[in-house]
């Protein structure tokens, strides 16, 4: 039997919207796979076609070797895979333990995902008298009480405000590890799928673009739409203009920028993560790097800890340093600098016509 689940379904839903999907999820090797892509691109829609609240049109779902949708038709409660609602859909009258009592079958099950949940205190309390993390661990608790085969998560942290998101990373990640449960997360936050995932999908416009370790996808996406989507903020229209001992020297704009050879060719886009730029005002500092390209700061933003800054250097660049880092270089519009990018962290990818250069990085 096949420890994974197979899922080639499509479903129109409009004229201009269709979900064409084609996933394959090796369940032993990824406790854990996020389902990724941006608003609208249809990851919740495909996560209630797994669990069979809305049915497909037409292709097959198969999980550990059981048809699902084909030939046959499996009703949702007979799919054993639980699903978490972004708002948590607790009963509001029901209390924390009855909440968790309701999906299971047994009262020492209850018991048992109560304590182990840490929510012993709060057993008797009505959902609107505990935080909003609180809820969502109430809310993962009832899911494994109904001892389901997958866990099917929704923006499962949507709910909580930035700071509640952030800590509750870490401890719904080892949530699910300690559950043996295989989980699809559906998230739209780059963060939050680094944190919480073994593996990826990423869906755009419906269909599934891309799949594999986390890892693997977010430094090497497919394409400039999946490296878009995975936040690449600089995705420039390139031209290879010279090979010579393992590099390849690009024309970006009126500028010239070098990479690793990876043997490719024709029209290609270099993708660069604002944090691999580095930034300095020295505009002649010698420099391990292969690439040193001069522009003038055209805005900094701060964000928290981090700073980010727009540059133009023929084409725009952004750069992610460190807040300190802005404060000590204290830059302002109009400022030369020099943006410093490895020729590793450049990152080539084919593409079929030229992009517009986004003017806000």
């Amino acid at each position: 039997m096949a420890d994974e689940l197979i899922c080639r379904c499509r479903k129109r839903f409009s004229p201009a919207f269709r979900i064409d999907a084609d996933l394959r999820i090796p369940l032993d090797a990824a406790p854990v796979t996020v389902l990724f892509g941006p608003s609208g691109a249809g990851k919740t829609t495909l996560l209630r076609l797994i669990a069979g609240l809305e049915r497909p049109d037409s292709g097959s779902i198969s999980f550990r070797g059981r048809e699902w949708f084909g030939s046959a038709w499996l009703e949702p409660q007979e799919r054993r895979a639980s699903f978490l609602f972004q708002d948590y859909a607790l009963f509001p009258h029901l209390t924390v333990a009855e909440n968790v009592a309701f999906g299971s079958r047994s009262r020492d099950k209850t018991a048992q995902i109560v304590e182990a949940f840490s929510l012993g205190e709060f057993a008797r309390r009505l959902p609107r008298a505990i935080s909003g993390g609180q809820q969502q661990r109430v809310a993962l608790a009832r899911a494994l009480a109904a001892d389901p085969a997958l866990l099917l998560l929704d923006e499962p942290l949507s709910a909580l405000d930035a700071g509640s998101r952030a800590r509750m990373r870490q401890e719904l990640r080892r949530t699910l590890l300690a559950s043996s449960v295989p989980a699809i997360v559906v998230t739209h936050d780059r963060a939050e799928a680094i944190a919480l995932g073994d593996r990826i999908a990423v869906i755009i416009d419906g269909a599934i673009r891309q799949t594999g370790s986390i890892q693997d996808v977010f430094h090497k996406p497919a394409d400039p739409q999946v490296a878009e989507s995975l936040g690449v903020e600089n995705i420039l229209d390139a031209k290879i203009v010279g090979r010579e001992a393992g590099l390849l020297t690009l024309e970006v704009a009126t500028r010239q920028l070098q990479c690793v050879d990876g043997g490719e060719s024709g029209p290609v886009a270099a993708c660069i993560r604002a944090e691999d730029v580095a930034v300095t005002r020295d505009l002649h500092q010698a420099s391990s790097a292969r690439n040193r390209i001069v522009g003038t700061v055209r805005s900094v933003a701060l964000e928290g800890p981090l700073a980010r800054i727009e540059i133009d250097c023929g084409f725009p660049l952004a750069a992610l340093i460190t807040a300190q880092s802005a404060a000590e270089l204290a830059l302002q519009s109009g400022d030369a600098v020099c943006a410093i990018v490895k020729a590793t962290s450049v990152h080539l990818l084919p593409q079929e016509k030229p992009r517009e250069h986004r003017a806000d990085g």
